[in-house]
């Protein structure tokens, strides 16, 4: 099973403000609806697996190409 990271450690991972990564979870309807960040909600808790970002970083970069 892949790690469960939180919106603290995705924000570290990814480089970004923790805003920026809620902005994202948003953005699934809207910019980045065609490869939106992955995520699990589990009881209202927003959390992310550490394999599931690495291949969202993974595809998204081989769109960009």
């Amino acid at each position: 099973m892949s790690e469960v990271l939180t919106i603290d450690e995705v924000a570290s991972l990814l480089k970004m403000s923790k805003r920026q990564v809620y902005e994202l979870t948003r953005a699934r309807t809207r910019a980045l609806s065609k490869l939106p960040i992955p995520l699990v909600r589990i009881n209202s808790n927003t959390r992310f697996l550490r394999t599931a970002i690495e291949n969202w970083l993974q595809q998204l970069s081989q769109e960009a190409a």
